[in-house]
């Protein structure tokens, strides 16, 4: 059973905001009335693949039986914010910590490659519904906005499952690495072809390919 403290749901909250304007910035170019036109479209990829990659760790380290909390990493925060003017996201706002006297690597590589994972799977509903709203989407601008908010949270997703795969500083990639090498290879493998297709082809290409268009 999921338990959320007062301050964790304040943590996460602030730390969707920020991540989501810091994508916004970068999506938008940061250009303010561009920016604030995308925010809410950008919130809505943010806000599943952040919260629920969370609560991926969470649910993980509570099926373990530990008590796991989501605490904000203000730095992060800036880094965020700071690296969108940059042109990209250093989406590290904070984390689940999971309070346990011993865990073996095993269990501290699953908890870590919930988050990723749930990403991974975001990415993919995302990119289901955008094929199965392409065709409508020449004449229905009620498709149009459905495709777009799908394709910002297609390739959102499949950064956030890349980039916490990277196996350094206390990023999951190096738990995972830790425990077993061949499912952290397969996963960031999976997580960086998606997010190199994302920014090299994007979502509309791929989107065309895989209906034959």
């Amino acid at each position: 059973m999921f338990k959320f403290t007062s301050s964790e749901i304040r943590d996460l909250i602030i730390a969707f905001i920020v991540i989501s304007l810091s994508f916004a910035i970068v999506n938008g170019g940061r250009n303010p009335s561009a920016v604030l036109s995308i925010l809410p479209i950008v919130m809505v990829g943010v806000g599943a693949g952040f919260i629920l990659h969370e609560l991926g760790h969470k649910f993980v380290s509570m099926k373990y039986g530990y008590w796991a909390e989501f605490k904000l990493w203000p730095q992060g925060l800036i880094f965020a914010l700071v690296s969108s003017f940059l042109g990209f996201v250093f989406a590290a706002p904070g984390a689940v910590y999971t309070y346990a006297n011993y865990m073996t690597d095993e269990i501290n590589g699953k908890i870590s490659i919930a988050g990723p994972v749930v990403n991974i799977i975001l990415a993919l509903i995302f990119l289901a519904i955008c094929v199965a709203i392409y065709p409508s989407a020449f004449n229905s601008e009620t498709s149009v906005l459905i495709f777009i908010i799908c394709s910002v949270g297609y390739s959102i997703n499949s950064f956030l499952a890349a980039f916490n795969l990277i196996p350094i500083g206390n990023l999951d990639g190096s738990k995972v690495l830790t425990w077993n090498a061949g499912i952290w290879t397969i996963t960031i493998a999976i997580a960086g072809i998606m997010t190199v297709m994302s920014m090299t082809m994007g979502v509309e290409t791929i989107v065309r390919i895989i209906l034959g268009f």
